[in-house]
Formats: C-alpha cells, sequence, structure tokens
C-alpha cells in the first residue's frame, strides 16, 4: 500500500446507507468506493459481531481493503428494541409498527448505534459511535432513511430526516464511528 493512496470499499446490501457512508469518508479525506453485496448475517445482540462477521465474508470474496457497518436503533422504554434486529424490524412493522409499540409511552430515550468493522489485513477492527436523543411522537421529514423520522438527536428539534444529508453526517452515529475508524488508520496508513 506504500506510494499509493488506500482506496477502502463500502460494502452494503443498503444503498441508502452506502451514499451516507461515502460522504462521511470524503468528509474526513478517505478515498473510497461503493460496493453493493448482500450480507450473510448472523444472529447477535453485538453490533460489533454482526459487522466483522459480514465485514470477513466480504473479504473472502473481494479480497481488498474494506469496512461494513451495522447499526440499529436502541429505545430504552423498549428493553433495546428494535437494536440490532432494527434492519428486519424496519422491514417487517416500520416506523409506524414503533411508533404504535411507543404508543402511552413517557420514556422517549433512543440511541442510534454504529459498529463499523474494517479489514485491512493483517488489520481486522471495530470502532464504534453513538449518537442518543429521543424518539418522535409522528415521523417528520422527507430525508434519511430507516427509523430517521422518529429520531430526534440530543441539542436539535429536528429528526435525522428532516437534516440535510451533511447535517446529519456532522452529528450522526455513523459519522462518529467513521471518524474514530479514520483517526485510528491514518495513525497507521500513511496513504489514507
Amino acid at each position: 500500500m506504500e506510494g499509493s493512496r488506500l482506496e477502502l470499499s463500502v460494502v452494503t446490501e443498503n444503498k441508502a446507507k452506502g451514499v451516507e457512508a461515502l460522504s462521511i469518508l470524503a468528509g474526513l479525506g478517505v478515498k473510497a468506493r461503493l460496493v453493493l453485496m448482500g450480507k450473510q448475517e448472523i444472529q447477535s445482540e453485538s453490533l460489533e459481531e454482526i459487522a466483522l462477521h459480514a465485514a470477513r465474508v466480504a473479504y473472502a470474496t473481494l479480497r481488498k481493503p474494506l469496512l461494513v457497518d451495522d447499526s440499529g436503533l436502541f429505545i430504552e422504554a423498549l428493553n433495546g428494541f428494535p437494536g440490532p434486529y432494527s434492519s428486519y424490524v424496519y422491514k417487517k412493522i416500520g416506523v409506524r409498527g414503533i411508533l404504535k409499540l411507543m404508543s402511552g409511552e413517557v420514556n422517549r430515550r433512543a440511541c442510534f448505534k454504529t459498529a463499523v468493522a474494517t479489514i485491512i489485513p493483517p488489520l481486522e477492527k471495530v470502532y464504534t459511535g453513538e449518537t442518543c436523543g429521543e424518539i418522535t411522537l409522528e415521523p417528520r421529514g422527507e430525508h434519511g432513511f430507516g427509523f430517521d423520522p422518529i429520531f430526534i438527536p440530543e441539542n436539535s428539534k429536528r429528526t435525522y430526516a428532516e437534516m440535510t444529508l451533511e447535517e446529519k453526517n456532522r452529528i450522526s452515529h455513523r459519522y462518529k464511528a467513521y471518524k474514530k475508524m479514520v483517526e485510528d488508520l491514518k495513525t497507521k496508513y500513511k496513504t489514507i
């Protein structure tokens, strides 16, 4: 990798998440490309385990430096549900289903968490990020994806879905995890 700039492959099956990741990485000065690939997910309560397993599976196919992230919305009143099952829950019951589960609930606190698994042999490492806030009573906003319309981060009055991609990327859980990763990689690889 000496002499040329390291390019990371962002591996995901969710194009919106991939676009968000590429935008974050570009803002952090990292060259990356999007690889849309279904991931073989394990069932686990740990985002870190899920992301690392998916990264290893992707690396077995691509054989190039890559990252895979797994994220989840952890709602306090629901004992951390949907957590690592957020993607599945979103596909099955969506935003309205979560709001129905939260009906009448006073405690609206929730945290979005991301685990980014990076493989640049021999390095295998997972970086995490978290942004906490609250669940709205109704969906708001047209941007983003997944549960963005019902999550208001702390120190904001707007949901992720009411923010531009650039605004969200300055405060999101994904940004925090990717920033840790980039800072670490820049100390290990001068070409990133």
